[in-house]
């Protein structure tokens, strides 16, 4: 017996959030896939917020920082990325959600997602033409920093513990390593 399952497009995942289909269910959609999003724990809520407000610091006006809303992929994705840095477009946004295009960079905080961000969402982000992508590994304090994007792909990783690191699109910001996941 084959097994199919129903892949869902943006239009219609859009339809059931307009019918209230997930009002009492944080989900995402994930290459055509609904994913149910865990309970956000104490650290991880706390080390969203705090990296939101340094970023917004260190970038003032030059982008967005937007903490836990959607973006809206070509590959029948919209994730909802922890914090999003993207172009201040303003009042586009009423339109549609960032688009690659917009996006300077993706960070993920992980604590009970460590699996899936490093693995899943890496390759949707990278297969949509995100440039950069970081991950915040809350359990063992490091920063993966995927970029080099090339076919789809992130060719290059760092993983950091300590120092500063600057955003590609960001050249001259320097970002503390240990402010985004120490307290």
């Amino acid at each position: 017996m084959t097994v199919t399952t129903y892949k869902w497009t943006i239009d219609r995942y859009h339809q059931a959030i307009q019918a209230g289909l997930f009002d009492d269910q944080p989900v995402e959609l994930l290459r055509g896939e609904i994913i149910i999003m865990p309970p956000e724990g104490e650290p991880h809520a706390y080390y969203n917020r705090e990296a939101g407000d340094y970023l917004r610091g260190l970038l003032g006006n030059r982008a967005k920082v937007s903490e836990a809303h959607p973006i809206t992929l070509s590959d029948d994705s919209e994730p909802i990325p922890d914090l999003a840095i993207v172009k201040p477009l303003g009042t586009v946004y009423l339109e549609h959600h960032p688009y690659p295009s917009d996006i300077h960079w993706l960070i993920e905080f992980s604590n009970a997602t460590v699996t899936k961000d490093l693995t899943t969402k890496k390759t949707t982000y990278a297969a949509s033409g995100i440039q950069e992508y970081w991950v915040v590994n809350l359990k063992d304090k490091q920063l993966h920093i995927f970029k080099n994007l090339q076919n789809g792909q992130y060719t290059s990783e760092d993983i950091l513990k300590t120092g500063t690191v600057s955003p590609e699109a960001f050249q001259d910001v320097q970002i503390q390593v240990n402010r985004l996941m120490t307290s």
